[in-house]
């Protein structure tokens, strides 16, 4: 069964709906994981071949997947058994044909191949490939970039939706304090990382946790100077710096945050940046309430820093939510200079402040709902570095 009521599932539907008349489209085919969950339910981890959901303006949704997952859509999505289409398995890693031969010829014959039919052209798992077999086989519509359709209504978030982030924060809470405590001297990255996994895996008394669209990050020593790096088998070491870049997962729907630890007393200037950034990170969440845009958020952290003499290149935040690996990302608004996006109410994002230096770093970051006060987090973990002897 889908995690959320029909009401929810048709509401999203009708929004979606809404949103590919005024761009036009008469025919949306998603093939992102959380677009397909955001509109079905479904929940597999079968996004390793072709699949999808169409949407027609006045057809229901049609998932369609590899046959031996078709029965995965029926367990997880809301859809009747006719509208769960499973290719057959020789269609799998063919050389001579694509599943979305079978595919198209499938929705055409459902009225769902004519007209302006919307793809995501940019979403990680449909592929040239992929593209072209749909362009032969619906060649009575034109295809076109749909522009992340789906992951912009997916911006603003229902109570329900809600309701799952908190419980996904109340796993993080747990998952970053098991991380916290497992950097020690001596004890192995891949043994803290064991322990990271078991907190988000096994979640709260009340409820459980899932795999994140993230791996645990966890740069450690000249490591920090640089993001997206993981663990290795070495031990931690006194006088280095770890940060750890985590997430929880309840319903796919995700919580980040990171933090930095060090191991004996800290250098100034990491001293020092953590205050910095803890500093900024109260200004950028100040700045946040509707009608704020993502560059005034960002400009409000860059006035901190500037005062220190410190400079950040990269984005500080983006929308986050719904997804699959490899990012927890929406793809939608992003907390930088130039992104003139206003922000609404039930909007959530990860504000992630890194400051990647020549050969060693810091991290900082909350994941917020904007409110019509402002910034709501939806942790309470403290802001500060980290220190264990």
């Amino acid at each position: 069964m889908p995690p959320f009521d029909r009401a929810e599932y048709a509401d999203r539907v009708r929004r979606t709906r809404e949103r590919m008349a005024s761009q036009g489209l008469d025919v949306l085919i998603v093939s992102d994981p959380a677009n397909m969950a955001y509109l079905t339910g479904y929940d597999g981890w079968s996004f390793y071949t072709p699949q999808g959901v169409a949407l027609g303006l006045d057809a229901d949704p049609v998932l369609f997947t590899r046959l031996m997952d078709a029965n995965g859509a029926r367990v997880t999505t809301y859809l009747d058994d006719d509208a769960i289409l499973g290719f057959p398995d020789h269609y799998v890693q063919a050389r001579d044909k694509h599943p979305l031969d079978w595919v198209a010829k499938e929705l055409a014959s459902r009225g769902l191949g004519s007209g302006t039919i919307g793809v995501e052209s940019d979403a990680y798992y449909f592929t040239p490939r992929a593209y072209h077999a749909l362009e032969a086989g619906l060649s009575g519509g034109t295809l076109v970039d749909s522009h992340e359709l789906v992951n912009w209504v997916r911006v603003v978030k229902s109570p329900a939706e809600l309701a799952v982030m908190r419980e996904a924060a109340q796993i993080m809470e747990r998952v970053i304090r098991t991380g916290i405590d497992a950097v020690r001297p001596g004890v192995r990255q891949c043994d803290a990382v064991a322990a990271i996994y078991g907190a988000q895996a096994g979640g709260t008394e009340a409820f459980g946790g899932e795999y994140t669209s993230f791996v645990p990050m966890l740069p450690t020593g000249v490591g920090t100077s640089t993001p997206h790096l993981t663990w290795s088998d070495t031990p931690f070491t006194r006088g280095e710096a770890t940060i750890l870049e985590l997430g929880a997962a309840r319903h796919r729907y995700h919580v980040p945050m990171a933090r930095t630890v060090f191991l004996g007393p800290p250098p100034p200037k990491l001293a020092t940046t953590a205050e910095v950034v803890a500093e900024g990170m109260a200004a950028a969440l100040d700045a946040v309430r509707p009608g704020a845009t993502g560059e005034s958020v960002e400009a409000a952290w860059r006035a901190v820093i500037s005062r220190h003499g410190l400079e950040k290149e990269s984005r500080i935040g983006y929308s986050v939510g719904l997804n699959y690996p490899p990012d927890w990302g929406e793809h939608t608004i992003s907390l930088r200079p130039g992104d003139t996006n206003e922000l609404q109410a039930d909007m959530t994002f990860h504000c992630i402040l890194g400051m990647w230096m020549d050969d060693w770093g810091y991290e900082l970051s909350e994941t917020f709902r904007v409110t019509p006060q402002g910034a709501e987090c939806f942790c309470d973990v403290e802001r500060i570095l980290f220190v264990t002897d």
